[in-house]
Order: structure tokens, then C-alpha cells, then sequence
């Protein structure tokens, strides 16, 4: 899965509408719970090194929540990381090169989801 058909899933699923947030980064954009407004996803180009993978090419990545127990039941799999510039104990870093499998992300950014929606909306 790659970025247009996470956008394009992330609407169909939770009616999410990518936000692009940020003048001098315009390719990352945040997806947000309708409950409340909160960030369930984030998207963004980085260099690969950054995740410790060789190259200097940009890939883009989605960090989403997904809680410290869940944590390592994921990271290990191919194309799942340690969050990118979120907090590593909450959140995942899920490549969008094709290498993270689509079930995976799709429950990921399920999880995320649910994780951040509203309290007094549960």
C-alpha cells in the first residue's frame, strides 16, 4: 500500500481527509479521528538512513498509535519500525514502499483508530 491508496482507504474506512499541516514539508499530511480531532495517522517522505535502512532516498512512512501492549507483536515484521519522530512507547512507523504488508497497515491504522477516539464518545 502506498500513499494514494492509504488516503484513499483511510476515507472509505473513517472518512478521514488528509491534512497537510505543514508550509515547509508539503508531502506530510496528518489523518484525524472525527471524534475530537485527534491524530490517528501521520504521513511522511524521510531519508531511509533515518529508519536505519541503507540509502539516502526518501520513502514515505505512516506513524500511527498503536500502545505499549501491541507494540511487540509488531515491530519486527517487514516494513514495521520503531515510531519516526513520535513517542516509540505509543506509536509504530509503517513503510508505504510496498514492503509492509496492506493487512498489516490496515489493522494498524485500525488500532490507531480506536486508540484515539474520543472517551466520552466510547
Amino acid at each position: 500500500m502506498d500513499e494514494k491508496e492509504l488516503v484513499r482507504y483511510a476515507f472509505s474506512q473513517y472518512g478521514a481527509q488528509p491534512e497537510y499541516l505543514w508550509k515547509k514539508y508539503p508531502d506530510y499530511f496528518v489523518l484525524r479521528h472525527k471524534d475530537g480531532g485527534k491524530w490517528f495517522a501521520v504521513v511522511m517522505d524521510i531519508p531511509k538512513e533515518r529508519l536505519g535502512l541503507d540509502g539516502k532516498e526518501k520513502i514515505f512512512i505512516m506513524d500511527v498509535k498503536c500502545g505499549p501492549l501491541l507494540y511487540g507483536s509488531f515491530i519486527g515484521r517487514t516494513g514495521v519500525f520503531p515510531a519516526y519522530h513520535m513517542n516509540k512507547e505509543n506509536w509504530i512507523t509503517l513503510l508505504l514502499d510496498g514492503s509492509a504488508e496492506s493487512e498489516t497497515i490496515k489493522q494498524l491504522l485500525g488500532i490507531s483508530y480506536q486508540l484515539t477516539e474520543n472517551k466520552k464518545s466510547k
